[in-house]
């Protein structure tokens, strides 16, 4: 495999687990939270303000401006001038670049489709669910939270966080069709059924030459 595979993906659809059988699957690596400790190491940030950040833009003002007091080492004027969520968002955005560059891998989340937007060799994936079966692997994976009610407010809170981060730093929208090569609905075939899916959409992929039309400016 020659591909690199982005994966949007709603809070409870699978979009990770299907991201990781991908992965295994063509025996490549997938970076989900795996990218935030290597944009911390290679960016000089440490690993707790990445997560902080992590796919969840600040608006607040009061907190850029007093997070701004400090430069983090970087001696570029403009670069200590912006906002601190704005400074990780550039240091996951040119983490992902420098994994793009060292061969195929699935990237989970954090807006790699429009890091990569300039390669051919990228395939875009958005996963969706219906909500009774969001609900249920939620309260699966957290059992603490006890009803239906808390999972469906969880999953509202994380999309919207996920939405407003993509809208904030893309210049798509989040969970549309046409911002995706590949939109699949996780509760029609499964999670296996969605990895064989989405298996059989590289490989036709790669037979046809791997490479994507880039729209250019002019277009």
């Amino acid at each position: 495999m020659n591909t690199i595979v982005t994966i949007g993906r709603q809070f409870g659809s699978g979009g990770r687990e299907i991201g990781e059988m991908l992965a295994e699957r063509f025996g490549i690596r997938c970076y989900d939270k795996e990218l935030l400790s290597r944009a911390a190491s290679e960016s000089g940030f440490c690993q707790e303000m990445i997560k902080t950040h992590d796919e969840r833009p600040t608006n607040s003002f009061l907190y850029n401006l007093v997070m701004d007091t400090y430069s983090f080492g970087y001696n570029s004027s403009s670069f200590v001038d912006m906002p601190i969520s704005h400074k990780v968002f550039l240091a996951q955005f040119d983490t992902i670049r420098k994994i793009a560059s060292e061969g195929a891998c699935v990237i989970v989340g954090r807006c790699a489709d429009y890091a990569l937007a300039s390669r051919t060799d990228v395939l875009n994936l958005f996963i969706h669910a219906d909500e009774e079966s969001r609900i249920d692997r939620i309260l699966e994976r957290f059992p603490d939270l006890g009803s239906r009610d808390k999972a469906r407010d969880m999953i509202l809170k994380k999309d919207r966080q996920r939405q407003s981060y993509y809208n904030y730093y893309s210049s798509k929208k989040w969970g549309r069709s046409d911002s995706y090569d590949l939109s699949i609905n996780s509760s029609i075939l499964g999670i296996d059924g969605s990895v064989d899916l989405i298996i059989q959409y590289i490989e036709d992929f790669e037979k046809s030459g791997g490479k994507k039309r880039i729209a250019t400016d002019e277009e």
